[in-house]
């Protein structure tokens, strides 16, 4: 039985990210949305350009921003790594890429177009890709892909903060050697 990706199950956590119960998403995402955890990918190319997507006009929060290469939340228990490289086989079709936590990033954002709410604890990750990656988005997560080196992000995300998930400065600050504000 395929369950819809708004029925699944999200753990539910306190400020400090002990996990204190679970909730589907469309439950976590709702006025005034539920603490919980989640996860956000940054994949660099050996250039130090950083994977780019455009998510899908049918995405419940925040239709149609650009982001990071993926997000995603792990099922109650599920281990953060191992979640996040499930998620980015599935958005863009990347498989063993290696994963590394280099932070955290706690954010509460309202989506004034679908009314969802994002508050989460979130997880950031960065991966490795080789030279030239053969992607292959999944066209109901991602509308478009492209790399951009952090520098030209910063200066967009400065530039046109609203074409951009709300999460995304916050995520990218983790990056080492970060150029942004």
């Amino acid at each position: 039985m395929v369950v819809s990706r708004e029925q699944e199950l999200v753990e539910l956590v306190d400020e400090e990210g002990r996990a204190i119960g679970a909730a589907t998403v469309e439950d976590a995402h709702r006025p005034p949305g539920r603490l919980h955890r989640a996860f956000s990918v940054l994949l660099i190319d050996p250039a130090g350009r950083l994977l780019m997507q455009q998510r899908a006009a049918v995405k419940t929060r925040f239709p149609l921003r650009r982001a990071n290469a993926c997000c995603g939340h792990p099922a109650p228990g599920e281990a953060v790594p191992a979640a996040a490289a499930r998620r980015l086989a599935q958005e863009v079709g990347l498989r063993d890429i290696a994963l590394t936590e280099i932070g955290l990033y706690v954010y509460r954002a309202l989506d004034p177009e679908t009314g969802r709410v994002e508050h989460e604890y979130d997880h950031v990750l960065l991966g490795r890709a080789a030279p030239t990656p053969e992607l292959h988005p999944d066209p109901a997560e991602v509308a478009a892909v492209r790399w951009m080196s952090p520098r030209e992000l910063s200066e967009d995300l400065v530039a046109h903060p609203q074409s951009y998930a709300p999460w995304l400065a916050g995520v990218a600050r983790s990056l080492p050697g970060w150029p942004g504000v």
